[in-house]
């Protein structure tokens, strides 16, 4: 069997893609799980310095630091991006590993529209915000929300949703998930909710709580290492509640992604 695909998108930078494709790969694996990423990323490379430090990490510890299968899509020429090039990585990579995690870049490219076209789980993280939300749809936002159409992002998914049917009668899973979000049950959070709720019937996703706005997820970047590492970390010192909590969310969004070798 073949690995399953999930692609972790969003035209938008800044929403916590890489972070969520990180955590994701560490927390399978630490599940027992093989996993293979690819970043699709080639300008910013994120994914990609996140592993380069993670092994450098690696080598400084004794403990067992678990690291996935890093599967590189370069660009081709100076005009193509690499999208020609994906379809054989990737089949490299789902010959290798239970599950390939691919991470896009904030910018809509040929090759991101083409990592879209293989997901079968395709997650997109999302700021708990109405600034971000663009992302899904052009609405306007009152008494009562008003969807003035769906975003080039959605327009985009749902061809490649199309793409993906054609290719091999294969269906796709869109997950929305909501990072930062805060502690407090604000009225942001509430209207949020709402017009969540409303979108996700009209355009075709569910959505899923995702990260709070923790500092521990970011700072863990320079080592390499996520939420789910923090036992291998030095100076640990044990794990303080925000830790758990964390640690939880991590497991939480694995647990509600659904993902089909899971249930197996």
């Amino acid at each position: 069997m073949q690995g399953h695909v999930v692609v972790v998108g969003n035209e938008k930078g800044g929403s916590g893609k890489s972070t969520t494709a990180m955590h994701l790969a560490v927390g399978l694996m630490r599940a027992g799980h093989s996993v293979a990423v690819i970043d699709t990323d080639i300008r910013q490379g994120s994914l990609r310095r996140f592993l380069e430090n993670r092994r450098d990490y690696a080598r400084s510890i004794t403990g067992h630091v678990p690291m996935p299968d890093y599967f590189e899509v370069a660009a081709m020429d100076a005009v193509g991006d690499g999208a020609d090039a994906l379809s054989g990585v990737l089949a490299a990579a789902r010959a290798a590993a239970g599950v390939v995690i691919i991470d896009t870049p904030g910018s809509a490219t040929a090759l991101s529209e083409a990592a879209h076209s293989f997901a079968d789980t395709l997650v997109t993280p999302l700021n708990d915000s109405f600034v971000d939300l663009d992302v899904l749809a052009r609405v306007e936002v009152g008494d009562a929300m008003t969807v003035k159409g769906p975003s080039q992002y959605a327009e985009m998914v749902w061809k490649q949703k199309i793409v993906r049917a054609r290719r091999d009668g294969g269906n796709m899973d869109w997950v929305v998930i909501r990072n930062r979000l805060s502690p407090l049950d604000s009225r942001n959070h509430q209207e949020m909710e709402k017009a969540l709720s409303q979108l996700a019937q009209r355009i075709g996703f569910r959505f899923l709580p995702g990260f709070g706005e923790r500092v521990i997820y970011r700072e863990l970047f320079l080592a390499g290492l996520t939420i789910m590492d923090i036992r291998e970390t030095a100076d640990a010192g044990g794990l303080s509640m925000s830790h758990l909590a964390a640690r939880q969310e991590v497991r939480a969004l694995i647990s509600d992604l659904r993902l089909p070798f899971l249930a197996a």
